[in-house]
């Protein structure tokens, strides 16, 4: 097990973030170290990290995952260690998703952690023709039947609510945001938008919601605070055509007949010529909006970026993890 350290405070509350060198997990560490002492998990290294954050470079499913607990005994587990991104060739996504995240739970109960926050995405709602204009979260899980990585999100989903019934004496928080850009995410909502032309299929325009990467690391530590668990959506500050967002931009959409686009992006994608996933096609058929008023009953969560802002975040340089952190406060 790689340990890296430069620096440690013990008197604040120790939070494990599990997949902290992602990019989203690199802009939460920003925010979060200031207030906590940080120990990541991760098996990429982090080397722009703040000098108080711990790294130890490590496949959560390893047996010696279970030494960090017994070291540090955290106080919290922030999990972001979910692949979201799909790669194309790689079907590793429940192996690397649920097990990982079996092992990190099972750790939580074995060592008392008061609090577990994971983060998953609105997106195993999935999208529907017959979807309701806005769903909650007592929805049913369906995501779409021909998108493996959505489907294993959902089975990872389903094992956090089931953690989060059966043991409620941890304060567990599953958190289910929209579509996530940023300046520094790089996930296919947001590979999308930086398409000069992206697909669109012809006939189709569904609502999209959006939330800006920081509006997200403010969910977070909102539910990080004492006596919150629970389930929540996590919206941005509204929702617009996917036609409007793109002329938002000033794209030059490609339009494409259904029954063509998903032959041609699944080609595409399997010679590693498009970064947006042929599974993703749904979301440009169908809508799937959240509705996002029990995190602001709840969490106190508002977003901060408004809509226009969110859109065009896409299109703005990346901070480095000094400059995320003062921008944050």
């Amino acid at each position: 097990m790689k340990r890296q350290t430069e620096g440690k405070n013990q008197r604040r509350q120790q939070v494990l973030v599990a997949g902290i060198s992602g990019n989203f997990g690199r802009l939460l560490t920003a925010g979060l170290h200031l207030d906590y002492a940080v120990i990541g998990l991760d098996q990429r290294p982090f080397t722009d990290r703040p000098r108080d954050v711990l790294l130890y470079q490590l496949d959560a499913r390893r047996r010696k995952t279970e030494d960090i607990f017994r070291q540090h005994r955290p106080q919290a587990l922030v999990h972001l260690g979910l692949f979201h991104r799909p790669v194309p060739g790689r079907n590793i996504y429940r192996e690397l998703n649920v097990s990982g995240t079996v092992k990190l739970l099972e750790l939580c109960l074995r060592y008392q952690v008061p609090k577990v926050v994971l983060l998953s995405t609105a997106a195993v709602y999935g999208p529907k023709a017959d979807n309701p204009h806005f769903l909650t979260e007592d929805t049913p899980l369906m995501g779409s039947p021909d998108y493996p990585e959505i489907n294993a999100l959902i089975e990872w989903d389903m094992y956090a609510q089931s953690f989060f019934w059966k043991h409620p004496h941890i304060e567990t928080v599953i958190l289910r945001p929209a579509h996530v850009v940023g300046p520094n995410v790089r996930n296919a909502p947001s590979n999308y938008l930086r398409l000069r032309h992206p697909p669109v299929l012809l006939g189709f325009d569904p609502m999209i919601q959006l939330v800006h990467e920081e509006d997200l690391v403010q969910a977070v530590l909102l539910a990080l605070r004492p006596g919150v668990r629970g389930i929540f959506n996590i919206a941005g500050a509204g929702q617009l055509p996917l036609s409007k967002i793109l002329r938002e931009l000033e794209r030059r959409p490609l339009p494409i007949p259904h029954f063509a686009s998903k032959p041609l992006q699944r080609q595409l994608w399997r010679l590693g010529l498009s970064k947006f996933p042929p599974g993703e096609l749904v979301h440009l058929r169908y809508q799937c909006l959240i509705d996002d008023r029990l995190a602001r009953q709840v969490l106190g969560y508002r977003p901060r970026f408004d809509l226009k802002q969110t859109i065009h975040s896409v299109e703005q340089p990346g901070f480095s993890a000094l400059t995320m952190g003062t921008k944050m406060r």
